[in-house]
């Protein structure tokens, strides 16, 4: 199938077990399930509005285990938008999220326009909780990456950490047309000027 330019390419990411198929199935397909089917990378699409035009939103749900370093480097040098997926009934899963986090940085260069998000997941079972928000929260800070609290089971946050990461495209790209339209009226003046001197 030819890759499309209108695609908006999001990558899940995070360790075996803490809820990223979960979260994308709940997001695409309004469904939960109870029992864990490992993933080696299932892709999901949703027809979304991009700057009011129609665009398709595609979802790499990645594997949670390291056999497969090459898949997790092309999906991430194809990846337009990232969210690293921790459970907070797990801290050994939010230290699985570093060397994916450096990854990102490696491959991307220049992160600070890419949208990443940070999700401490299963939120619904706070009596297990091995991270706190705060915790979740200061991690974002020092990768700078939006930080969300969701629970794929009760549905909390699912359908807002999809809007938020899209948001954070939106913001970029509102800038980057902003600086289109500078360059464009600096070009006329400078075309303006070369007429004076001309004349």
């Amino acid at each position: 199938m030819p890759e499309q330019s209108n695609d908006y390419r999001v990558v899940v990411f995070g360790a075996g077990g803490v809820g990223k198929s979960s979260l994308v199935l709940r997001f695409v397909k309004g469904t939960f399930r109870e029992s864990y089917i490992p993933t080696i990378e299932d892709t999901y699409r949703q027809v979304i509005s991009c700057d009011k035009s129609i665009c398709t939103l595609q979802i790499t749900d990645t594997t949670g285990s390291h056999q497969f370093p090459a898949m997790q480097r092309l999906s991430i040098s194809k990846g337009h938008a990232f969210i690293l997926v921790y459970s907070i009934t797990s801290r050994q899963s939010l230290e699985e999220l570093k060397p994916i986090y450096e990854q990102i940085c490696q491959i991307k260069g220049d992160i600070e326009n890419i949208p990443i998000m940070l999700v401490g997941n299963k939120n619904d079972e706070n009596q297990n909780r091995e991270v706190e928000s705060s915790e979740g929260e200061a991690m974002a800070k020092k990768w700078k990456c939006a930080f969300m609290e969701t629970s794929a089971k009760t549905n909390h946050n699912v359908k807002e950490l999809f809007q938020e990461l899209l948001n954070l495209e939106k913001r970029r790209t509102v800038s980057l047309q902003i600086d289109g339209k500078k360059s464009k009226q600096q070009k006329r003046k400078e075309k303006l000027k070369g007429k004076c001197v001309v004349m």
